[in-house]
């Protein structure tokens, strides 16, 4: 296939799956992309020779069409590119990684499964030793041990890095023993449930590991319908803390395509969102001149045009009754300024419970489809040094974001500071 029979072919730019088909109409190769336009584009350049090797040159000399399929976001490439080549076993797919070199994502058979990543070959050095009959018996349990084998995955830099943001959505057991006194380091951050000092019980997490599960079967939309029903009988039994960690997990699904591979390095990134981030901050001296501030990332930037300022009327003293006011008289505009998908707010439980409930009391929600949502909310926490400790809240999507939520409440701080300021001086005048 040659550069000017490619440019029959109009390509997304969008993540995806695209596949190289001969004259017989075999797949012989199939690669994942961030932008399916220029990755395929990228076959055609100057230098593929030097870029991806001759084996290469080789498959394109080969290649008469091409096809693709486009998705919802990388990680979900991903894991369709994985699926698709266990299925079809493509020619140089395989020849690229001829040294049993491919990555599987397992599910351990244990009563508190394990996800772990394995190499080909040592998946296959075990199932040598299985059929030996020097086996000991912990040897013939390893080969059993394993409930589900997701892959292969040609990179095991972009599969670690996927299982990062997967189990920021849903923390699951690896490596922490069952029964231990103390959670492990994982559980202290997060990214395990507690299996290992018994806060879980099997069923529930029998359930993350179905979700996984369903995930990596590329059933996404089959998995988010699941945890809408979840979200739903939560709701309906008033476990109100349950149904927000659902209703996090469903909202981290659906904007999954924030994360962006990165085609050169091999390795998941975080790229600039198409979404309006919101962040508020309050500031005084000793409860005067209160103030308070509104500023807007867009794609990932300071929108400064989007900057607003308020001067806190209320006499009820205290940064709790400055946010309600502020966010109160902000939601007013709802009809005139575009609508936030996420909110920041400096501080912990308190302010994000009283962001939280302003959303309710003005019924602000945003139609997700058949689902009526309140805008999710995060806070900063601060150290005794007023440095950023942990963002708190919606902890998927502030694990997902922390980059821009961080900028977000920097830029809030600075922008009400130089407001108090500015106010102060004038009536000092």
């Amino acid at each position: 296939m040659q550069k000017q029979d490619s440019k029959k072919y109009t390509l997304p730019d969008e993540p995806g799956v695209y596949i190289f088909r001969n004259a017989k109409k075999q797949r012989i190769y199939i690669g994942k992309a961030t932008s399916l336009k220029s990755r395929v584009a990228s076959y055609f350049g100057d230098r593929l020779m030097q870029s991806r090797g001759p084996l290469l040159v080789r498959m394109l000399e080969e290649a008469v069409s091409i096809e693709w399929e486009q998705t919802d976001s990388v990680l979900e490439a991903l894991i369709l590119e994985a699926n698709l080549i266990k299925k079809y076993q493509p020619l140089y797919n395989s020849k690229e990684k001829s040294n049993k070199s491919f990555n599987y994502l397992v599910i351990t058979n244990e009563e508190y499964p394990r996800l772990l990543i394995k190499r080909e070959r040592e998946l296959i050095k075990e199932s040598v030793m299985q059929e030996t009959k020097k086996n000991t018996k912990e040897q013939i349990n390893m080969y059993h041990a394993y409930k589900k084998i997701f892959g292969p995955f040609p990179y095991g830099t972009v599969l670690k890095e996927a299982m990062k943001v997967v189990r920021k959505i849903f923390p699951y057991r690896d490596t922490c023993k069952l029964n231990s006194k103390k959670g492990c380091f994982n559980y202290q951050i997060g990214l395990c449930p507690g299996a290992c000092i018994g806060i879980i019980n099997k069923r529930n997490y029998a359930k993350t590991i179905q979700n996984i599960s369903m995930l990596f079967q590329g059933k996404k939309m089959k998995l988010i319908e699941q945890l809408e029903k979840q979200m739903r009988n939560h709701a309906k039994k008033e476990e109100f803390e349950k149904a927000a960690t659902v209703r996090n997990q469903i909202y981290a699904l659906e904007h999954i395509n924030d994360i962006a591979l990165g085609e050169g390095s091999n390795s998941i990134k975080m790229k600039n969102t198409q979404r309006r981030i919101e962040a508020y901050d309050i500031a005084h001296m000793s409860e005067q001149n209160r103030v308070g501030v509104m500023v807007v990332l867009e794609d990932g930037e300071p929108n400064k045009n989007q900057y607003r300022k308020f001067k806190i009327k209320t006499t009820q003293p205290g940064d709790i009754a400055g946010l309600k006011e502020l966010l109160t008289r902000r939601f007013r505009h709802k009809d005139d300024w575009e609508l936030p998908s996420l909110i920041v707010v400096d501080g912990g439980k308190a302010q994000i419970n009283a962001a939280r409930k302003i959303l309710k009391e003005i019924k602000l929600t945003k139609n997700d489809g058949h689902r009526m949502s309140i805008i999710p909310v995060v806070g900063v926490v601060k150290d005794k040094r007023h440095n950023p400790k942990a963002i708190v809240g919606n902890k998927a999507l502030g694990a997902i974001h922390e980059k821009e939520v961080l900028l977000a409440n920097s830029e809030a701080h600075r922008f009400a500071i130089a407001y108090h300021k500015k106010i102060r001086q004038k009536e000092f005048l």
